[in-house]
């Protein structure tokens, strides 16, 4: 029962080397993290699964590249419902909706509720999702002035996911980027100099086998 986190760095630098606009990179990101969400499912302790495809930070970026990776995001939820439903997973969201198209936000509705009953497996997906922005928006929620590290946890995106326990970033990168302080407070850090599109199923597994060995303290 892992919860792992993936910080998928690295797909406009891919795209890049092979002389090719951004959102070309997205788009080999996106077909590889099918496959590598499929192997998760088949053949590894992974039970809940976090993808950080888009942060509060990135809006700073080129308008076409941003509407090119909202679109690929819309049609990945479309297409995959059926596949969702086939291998009893659920999909959650998480980060804000008020931001991103309607129609994406739609989709994202629409597939939770469609997968909410589902057990097996969870994909959350975090979109315009910034590890500040959760825990501000979670104090606003709460109705009284006595403000407590329970009531906080109570109120953030998705309370019942169980804490993070791995987090895997691409691409070389070894820095927090604002990314999910609460729930990865004690999560164990796994990085690989690969971009995105060129990680394989192999990286996972000795991501997953890393994790293994390591011996969790929780600050004892």
């Amino acid at each position: 029962m892992i919860h792992l986190a993936i910080i998928p760095d690295g797909n406009r630098r891919w795209a890049k080397t092979h002389g090719l606009p951004p959102w070309k990179g997205h788009e080999k990101a996106v077909e590889n993290f099918r496959t590598l969400t499929d192997w998760l499912r088949k053949n590894s302790d992974v039970t809940v699964l976090t993808v950080w495809c888009f942060s509060t930070e990135n809006w700073k970026r080129d308008p076409k590249e941003v509407g090119a990776l909202m679109t690929m995001l819309e049609n990945y939820l479309r297409k995959e419902r059926g596949t969702f439903l086939e291998n009893d997973t659920k999909f959650t969201h998480s980060g804000r909706k008020d931001r991103i198209p309607k129609t994406l936000a739609a989709q994202i509705i629409e597939t939770e509720q469609l997968t909410k009953d589902c057990k097996k497996f969870t994909l959350n997906l975090a979109v315009d999702y910034g590890g500040k922005d959760e825990i501000v928006r979670a104090v606003k929620k709460i109705k009284t002035p006595n403000v407590t590290e329970q009531s906080i946890r109570e109120h953030l995106d998705h309370p019942e996911l169980p804490a993070i326990d791995v987090i895997f970033r691409t691409s070389g990168e070894m820095r927090f980027s604002n990314f999910s302080f609460w729930q990865g407070e004690y999560a164990e850090w796994v990085f690989t100099d690969k971009h995105f599109p060129d990680v394989t199923t192999d990286d996972l597994a000795n991501c997953l086998a890393t994790y293994g060995k390591r011996q969790r303290r929780y600050g004892a």
